[in-house]
């Protein structure tokens, strides 16, 4: 069937491909920060767990994006180092002065239960955020607390609680600044955005449709740098998993060591690759540098490039605002794409074929 980019200002294109709903899982993302907020603020922590000196964020996907955000945002304020754990496996180092934050939507995450699991044999306290599953079942067997919260969303669309209560929590017991204006401009700034972008905005005066139009048939790879490096993955893993299309993110000023000088071979592909450059006026001046001149190389080489400003004040406005803007592009891309946004067959076969192996992890 031939495209036609302006199919994304038809109605009829929204109702026949996204029939889980995931446009409306992008517009509720303001009031789920409000709520995530909230409910972290209200959530009792045990006052002893202000005195761990490492923290240790447990998850896989949408439920560890979270985590990524709140440490590339708060790397240079927090008192404490906080690290990502991807894996099956618990970092050896993890003891009694680490808090462990377990984060699964589901509650299922066989690597984020593995390393959970390995953690209960520490004297590490624990957290765990999740909607259920088996994760809650053994943190509550264990008396350790749980932040349980209940939204009916694929992972990735419920992006909110995996972030803001981290933020809450380690703002409540000493590790970061209070983060509360932040907070509370960045529900400002989301919803001015979406009027900008969301579906009801022509294409002509839509740059996130627009943006799609361009990703079209090409290979988008997304850089990001500093506080915004970790939202260059979320724009890689949504283009993923929304517009079931190929993507990669590179991170300043790393990418100036090395995927510049890659731009010559194969020749074709710089006609199929599109860069998208994440932008804040907030990132240091020696990385704004970085990027004119990484935008001149890209240039000379013929390779197609788009830059996407973050919007407010704040270093977690500037976040989130291009986390929606991604978010809205790569859901238009599903739609060009013809396909719903919303189902990840190739996750589930990947995950129904480890279900029927009888091996421990």
């Amino acid at each position: 069937m031939a495209i036609n980019n302006s199919d994304l200002d038809n109605p009829r294109l929204f109702k026949q491909y996204d029939a889980d709903g995931m446009l409306d899982r992008i517009h509720e993302m303001p009031g789920q920060c409000q709520q995530a907020w909230q409910m972290a603020l209200d959530f009792e922590l045990p006052p002893a767990y202000a005195e761990v000196e490492r923290v240790v964020i447990l998850g896989m996907g949408g439920s560890a994006i979270g985590g990524d955000i709140v440490r590339s945002l708060t790397i240079n304020q927090a008192r404490l180092p906080i690290f990502i754990c991807r894996d099956y496996e618990l970092p050896a180092f993890v003891d009694g002065r680490t808090l462990v934050i377990a984060s699964s939507y589901s509650g299922m995450t066989e690597e984020t239960l593995s390393a959970f699991e390995q953690s209960l044999r520490t004297d590490a306290p624990k957290l765990v955020i999740t909607t259920g599953g088996k994760l809650e079942t053994i943190a509550r067997s264990q008396h350790i607390p749980v932040f349980r919260f209940d939204y009916r969303a694929q992972p990735r669309a419920a992006l909110p609680f995996s972030l803001f209560p981290i933020l809450c929590f380690c703002h409540r017991l000493g590790f970061i600044p209070d983060m509360s204006a932040n907070v509370v401009e960045t529900l400002n700034v989301l919803p001015e955005m979406s009027s900008r972008i969301n579906e009801n905005v022509p294409l002509s005066r839509n740059q996130a449709k627009q943006l799609a139009s361009q990703l079209y048939g090409r290979l988008p790879v997304v850089y990001g740098a500093d506080f915004i490096a970790a939202v260059a993955h979320r724009w890689k893993t949504q283009l993923n998993e929304n517009g079931k299309s190929w993507a990669f993110y590179e991170v300043f000023p790393e990418l100036n060591h090395n995927a510049v000088a890659g731009y010559q071979f194969p020749p074709e592909v710089a006609n199929k690759v599109t860069v998208v450059m994440l932008h804040s006026d907030l990132l240091p001046e020696r990385l704004k540098i970085r990027y004119r001149v990484t935008a001149q190389l890209l240039d000379s080489a013929g390779v197609s490039r788009q830059q996407v400003e973050g919007e407010g004040q704040s270093q977690l406005s500037h976040i989130m605002s291009l986390v929606l803007y991604g978010d809205y592009t790569s859901y238009y891309l599903a739609l060009l794409n013809r396909i719903d946004p919303t189902p990840v067959k190739n996750i589930e076969y990947v995950k129904e074929h480890l279900r029927k192996e009888k091996t421990k992890w």
